[in-house]
């Protein structure tokens, strides 16, 4: 067996009771691999990150999806940060970010403040007021784990989830959600036309191009009302049927009401729900018998 170095072993035993909070295992850190110098990613709460970012703080954010970064300052924001570009040239490369249109969409970002990366997630549509001269009409929000919006007072969830896919939690989390949580996230991927979010919550399927013209084809997709099961209904199945009344808009059926049932399966009892959009699509195309008719 091959001796190794005391140098070595020195070397590491000085680091282990010198710096031991670097050796600890951290479920809210994640460390890239991939990245070409290594560095770790946070997931803080709100109430730790706007300490870090005090109003009036300037950092930078990078999107996750495109690697373009641009600089911002906190402006204001006791729920979640306000935030706007620092200059013309930061809300020119946002603006690109989101290919040339703002939008309410969600976006997993890092907070990049001093040597720190923090997960976080932003939108990306300019509201309220804005002080610096950058060419941004107003402010845009950034959301951490735990801050929550103006107006439900709740954690949004899909910051939740962009938020923990910038941390690299992503998946970790679809474990966790529940079949009509899944259905919501469904209809925010139509509303936001975000294919990264279809695929996440979606079984895979042969009729891929077929789902997406039809995808394209909404103004709007809203779940109007849905039917829960007790969660203890959940518990050991593979399959589940779910009533939903939705309301949505398309340019060839105008304003549409319909009660439509999403099927949601595991492919066994470790897996996570995905929704069969085979079903979705048949129903929408009136395939099936409409149950308001």
């Amino acid at each position: 067996m091959k001796k190794v170095p005391l140098c070595i072993i020195f070397v590491f035993l000085f680091c282990f009771f010198k710096f031991p909070d670097e050796f600890k295992a951290n479920e809210l850190k994640y460390k890239d691999e991939n990245q070409p110098i290594s560095f770790e990613i946070e997931i803080l709460p709100w109430e730790t990150a706007k300490d870090i970012l005090p109003k009036g703080k300037k950092f930078t954010v990078i999107d996750v999806e495109t690697g373009q970064q641009f600089n911002v300052q906190r402006r204001a924001g006791s729920r979640h940060a306000d935030v706007q570009p620092l200059t013309t040239k930061d809300t020119k490369i946002m603006k690109e970010i989101y290919d040339g249109k703002w939008s309410w969409k969600r976006r997993a970002i890092l907070v990049k403040v001093g040597d720190q990366f923090i997960a976080a997630s932003m939108h990306g549509m300019p509201h309220g007021g804005g002080a610096l001269q950058n060419g941004f009409p107003g402010h845009f929000c950034i959301h951490f784990l735990g801050s929550t919006t103006h107006r439900s007072g709740k954690m949004d969830k899909v910051h939740k989830l962009m938020i923990l896919k910038a941390g690299g939690k992503e998946e970790e989390y679809l474990h966790t959600v529940t079949p009509y949580e899944l259905i919501e996230f469904f209809a925010t991927a139509i509303n936001y036309q975000d294919e990264h979010l279809l695929k996440l919550v979606i079984a895979p399927t042969k009729k891929q191009s077929q789902l997406n013209k039809i995808i394209r084809q909404f103004s709007y997709f809203r779940i109007n009302r849905i039917s829960y099961l007790p969660s203890e209904d959940l518990a050991g199945q593979l399959i589940v049927e779910v009533p939903v009344e939705v309301k949505f808009r398309t340019d060839k059926d105008g304003k549409v009401t319909r009660n439509i049932t999403f099927i949601l399966r595991k492919m066994g009892p470790l897996d996570r729900w995905k929704l069969d959009t085979e079903h979705f699509s048949n129903q929408i195309e009136g395939t099936y018998e409409n149950l308001n008719e």
